[in-house]
């Protein structure tokens, strides 16, 4: 191959290069570059045929196997590029969409809401980003912003670091706590620490069995089941919020009301203590799988740990995480009931913590009595099955409950006086913001 009129190549745009011919060694013809310039994004809306050289090469049965695409990810600024020609050629070509689900992404701008512009430098270097606080936390940054849900996302370095701080290590610290007592149950019993998958089961239908662990095996259940359904159907914004709100329960809540149970401290049998290392052996390795995805690297670094604990013909026990499927789950452990009650605990704690700060009482002081009020007889039985961990956490010596809510609370009415004023006119003021503060709690 020959090339003529070329010097020192140094722009490749149409103006610099149209002069350059080629004397094919082939043919011996001079070969040069046609005038016509086709539109780009008709290239690419081409690639689910041109990939496979369809319908030259590739047989209309053989192609119907990977068409159309389980879905494609969409840019909300090139749906009149890519995406427009895509479809176009699809349906003249196969009178079909050429996918099954779609995912469109918002515009990433500059924090101040301006475009990001390299003159402007006004993003911070991803690079830095990546170096200071990993893929892993950019990645979960972006996947819970508007950015998935086709919105536009004022991206923060800020943000990133919060994800870091509000996220990451709390729930590193939940897994290094495990890891911790793990050992101290190794040296206390002479053996092995090894997870049974199944004793969760056994838990579950234990009506003796320790109250938080049936609750965040449910909760763990629940966010599997959840997790499975919102990404069959590609809703990948709901699903990052819900593995957050576990990990909320699972390190501010599960780990701190089961510290002694999970050092095997005085008092505290063996089985007790294996049953709740196993126990959250079991979620932060669900839990694992699940971030997989979203913080592989993260993700694998705590794995490579847990293989230890699975036994040697486990299906688990394999070189990486990325090997093993999201985990399945089980309607029978799945008990809302169990979530619902603790849900209600942990309002009751967090108002009574709100209260002593009110009266100024702090929490190192210990109150006589603590008195919770609902009129529904349930929510009141379900405090009782987890009286212990109430007092503990508001520190009172005695708890008691009663349904006689219009003892406790008084409503008041608050009207809105400009929808009523525009409604009633004069006889608002005349008349019913009088009969409003009449009213009683009936």
């Amino acid at each position: 191959m020959e090339l003529s009129g070329c010097g020192p190549l140094t722009d490749l745009h149409r103006e610099s290069i149209d002069h350059i011919t080629i004397t094919s060694k082939a043919t011996g013809k001079v070969l040069r570059r046609i005038p016509e310039v086709f539109d780009c994004w008709f290239e690419s809306g081409s690639m689910p045929y041109a990939q496979s050289h369809y319908p030259f090469t590739t047989k209309e049965d053989e192609f119907d196997k990977i068409f159309p695409a389980n879905f494609i990810a969409e840019g909300l600024d090139q749906t009149r590029g890519w995406f427009y020609t895509l479809m176009v050629i699809s349906t003249i070509v196969k009178g079909c969409a050429p996918f099954q689900n779609l995912i469109v992404n918002g515009i990433v701008l500059a924090e101040s809401g301006e475009k990001m512009s390299k003159s402007k430098k006004n993003y911070p270097d991803p690079t830095e980003i990546a170096n200071v606080h990993g893929a892993d936390a950019v990645r979960l940054y972006l996947c819970n912003s508007p950015a998935v849900r086709a919105e536009d996302l004022k991206f923060s370095g800020q943000g990133v670091k919060d994800i870091v701080k509000d996220i990451f290590l709390p729930y590193y610290n939940a897994y290094r706590f495990m890891i911790q007592n793990i050992t101290r149950f190794e040296k206390r019993t002479g053996k092995p620490f090894v997870y049974d998958p199944t004793l969760k089961f056994a838990i579950s239908n234990d009506k003796d069995a320790n109250y938080m662990d049936k609750w965040i095996v449910a909760a763990n259940q629940r966010l599997i089941k959840s997790v499975r359904v919102e990404l069959d159907n590609y809703r990948l914004y709901t699903v990052v919020r819900e593995i957050l709100e576990f990990l909320e329960n699972l390190t501010n809540w599960y780990v701190r009301l089961n510290r002694p149970r999970m050092r095997g401290e005085e008092g505290i049998e063996v089985d007790d203590q294996y049953a709740s290392l196993n126990t959250i052996f079991d979620v932060i390795l669900n839990t694992t799988q699940i971030m997989a995805p979203v913080t592989p690297f993260l993700s694998e670094y705590i794995f490579q740990n847990l293989r230890n604990g699975f036994a040697e013909d486990s299906p688990l026990y394999v070189d990486s995480i990325h090997f093993t499927s999201i985990p399945d789950f089980s309607e029978e452990l799945i008990d809302h009931k169990i979530e619902q009650t603790v849900k209600r605990m942990q309002n009751a704690i967090e108002t009574g913590r709100l209260i002593r700060d009110k009266v100024k009482i702090p929490m190192k002081y210990p109150l006589r009595r603590v008195k919770l009020v609902d009129a529904d007889l349930s929510v009141l039985e379900g405090f009782g099955t987890i009286e212990k961990y109430i007092k503990e956490e508001l520190n009172c010596y005695e708890m008691e409950t009663a349904r006689d809510e219009d003892n406790f609370v008084l409503y008041s009415c608050k009207p809105d006086h400009r929808a009523l004023g525009q409604f009633l006119g004069k006889d608002f003021n005349k008349q019913f913001k009088a009969e409003l503060t009449k009213l009683t709690n009936e």
